[in-house]
């Protein structure tokens, strides 16, 4: 049975697919069997893992039932993917009658056994695309930016949570907060790990010991054709992503994915 991790939050840049790619990409080269779903519109998760635009087939072929995930999966370099486009925003799910909640999760059922692990890339909005992640996932992972704009919203995110537990998914665990753009030498990250810390004991989570610090070869990287581990190794920040990895997935070994990368 494989381990789904959703990585949301309704704020937008802070990191989030950043941080999909990273664990996606991460956890393949470390031997592992993965899916990566875009469930974001914009279709970033699909560009970071090397994926053109010129797929025959999205997820939201998937969502609608029109076309079957077997025949939908894109075959990159760092695993399977469902890449998005610009069509899923205006998707029309919300008029399909029955379990709207529940659509990813029944639509990928039948491949759900053949990976180790599922990453899920969400929207920057608390919409039926975020709660039907939340609803099929094991794990939720919280990237949040170290400004204070990233605070505003959690509260809501908080409540969007604890409805999926209670409605759809009682098994959803909150992983952890993760803090991007961190430099603990500022008062202003010291201030908003506090404040994320105060949000973490409220959703029966925690804040990751890892920190990632700015770097510019986590947004060079996807340019390129290649995944931050193998771009810039040197890079505090993918050396930040190396730390999370293992982290969240300690049985991962972390020299294979610095040599396979």
């Amino acid at each position: 049975m494989s381990i789904i991790i959703t990585v949301s939050n309704q704020k937008g840049g802070v990191g989030k697919t950043t941080t999909s790619a990273a664990i996606a990409s991460g956890i393949f080269l470390a031997g592992k069997r993965v899916l990566g779903i875009d469930l974001d519109p914009q279709g970033n998760l699909g560009f970071c893992l090397g994926a053109g635009m010129d797929n025959p087939y999205t997820v939201l072929d998937v969502l609608k039932g029109t076309v079957p995930v077997q025949d939908a999966l894109f075959k990159s370099q760092y695993g399977d993917l469902l890449v998005s486009d610009i069509t899923l925003s205006s998707s029309g799910l919300d008029s399909v009658k029955g379990r709207r909640e529940y659509i990813l999760r029944d639509a990928i059922r039948p491949v759900i056994d053949q990976y180790d692990y599922i990453i899920i890339d969400t929207p920057p909005a608390l919409n039926l695309l975020t709660v039907n992640a939340y609803s099929v996932s094991d794990f939720l992972i919280i990237p949040m930016a170290s400004d204070i704009l990233s605070l505003v919203g959690l509260a809501q995110l908080k409540e969007t949570i604890d409805t999926v537990r209670d409605t759809f998914n009682p098994g959803l665990n909150v992983l952890g907060i993760l803090l991007t753009r961190f430099n603990a030498r500022t008062l202003l990250s010291r201030d908003v790990l506090e404040m994320a810390e105060h949000l973490a004991n409220q959703i029966n989570s925690r804040v990751f010991d890892t920190k990632i610090r700015s770097g510019v070869a986590v947004a060079e990287a996807p340019a390129h054709g290649e995944s931050i581990f193998s771009y810039n190794p040197r890079s505090s920040a993918v050396k930040d992503y190396l730390a999370f990895l293992d982290e969240i997935a300690p049985e991962i070994h972390l020299k294979e994915v610095s040599d396979n990368g």
